[in-house]
């Protein structure tokens, strides 16, 4: 669905882009993960022809768009007319009503009427702004514009949603929603592509994460895999509860006392097993044991320093 490869941009001295790799298979939620600056919002605009490249390859829906500082235009709007883009930072017609702009994004689409209004009709419903549909943008709250914004992305039924740091602005209610209509685009069958800085949000939807950092894409893999593969290499964190004290002594693995008869273990590989054979091996039990996972925020923040 997204192929980018070697990609380069560089702004002055900055290089924005040094040598981007990315791949997005068809029919996930792909979360892009970077600190500020990292080159998020230039790989995005790229994608969509928006900044040029110094150099590399971009591929969307099996059309080369771009290749060694040369955007092919005709295949570059052909793949643009089958994706949904919702930008960081956009200017609405504060004039129009979410109506009229739903209306006029579907006719730069070419979308005929009677469909426009059916996807708008939808669409506004969908985020819960079918009630104001009258009502002039300019008089909206900040979340009030985020969920336009995700509706205009959608006019089109797109086969690729683009979405820059789509959250920003919504509340705890529509942050939920938003997480449900990112499911639903997947279960259709949808590639959801969005970068966000808020981990806990990436973590409840994504198949997939890329994390890049300083132009590079520094890890890519499910989220499941990446968790699995740093404890490997952190070590697990094991809390467990028994029901008589235990003497450690003899133990290879490092056990940390946490008060009444609850320890912290941390080994290189998941012992579980043999935790509950050398409890049982001094006649004791243990009534509780929790692997303590690492969330991604702690899996990020360690690759980014």
């Amino acid at each position: 669905m997204i192929t980018v490869e070697n990609l380069v941009k560089v702004y002055g001295d900055v290089r924005a882009l040094d040598g981007l790799d990315l791949k997005v298979p068809k029919s996930v939620v792909y979360g892009f993960l970077g600190p500020n600056g990292a080159g998020k919002s230039t790989t995005i605009l790229s994608l969509l022809g928006l900044v040029f490249p110094r150099e590399g390859r971009i591929e969307l829906l099996g059309e080369e768009v771009y290749q060694n500082g040369k955007f092919n235009e005709d295949k570059l709007v052909k793949a643009k007319a089958k994706i949904g883009y919702m930008p960081e930072h956009a200017t609405l017609w504060e004039f129009l009503t979410p109506l009229q702009t739903l209306d006029v994004i579907g006719k730069a689409f070419k979308i005929p009427k009677a469909e426009r209004e059916r996807r708008s009709e939808e669409l506004l419903k969908l985020v819960n702004l079918w009630d104001v549909r009258n009502k002039k943008v300019g008089k909206f709250s900040k979340g009030m514009r985020q969920r336009l914004l995700l509706a205009q992305a959608l006019i089109n039924d797109p086969e690729l949603l683009i979405l820059d740091e789509p959250m920003t602005g919504l509340d705890p209610r529509g942050i939920a929603e938003f997480k449900d209509i990112i499911r639903e685009q997947r279960k259709a069958g949808k590639t959801v592509f969005f970068s966000s800085h808020i981990l806990a949000h990436v973590e409840e939807v994504c198949d997939t994460v890329g994390v890049i950092v300083k132009g590079k894409l520094r890890l890519e893999d499910s989220i499941e895999n990446i968790k699995r593969e740093f404890l490997r290499k952190a070590g697990y964190t094991i809390i467990i509860e028994t029901n008589r004290p235990v003497d450690w002594s003899s133990a290879g693995w490092s056990v940390i006392p946490l008060g009444g008869n609850r320890y912290r273990v941390v080994a290189e590989n998941d012992i579980r097993e043999e935790l509950h054979d050398f409890v049982a091996s001094q006649g004791a039990k243990i009534l509780t044991m929790q692997v303590k996972e690492p969330s991604l925020e702690e899996i990020f923040l360690r690759i980014i320093e």
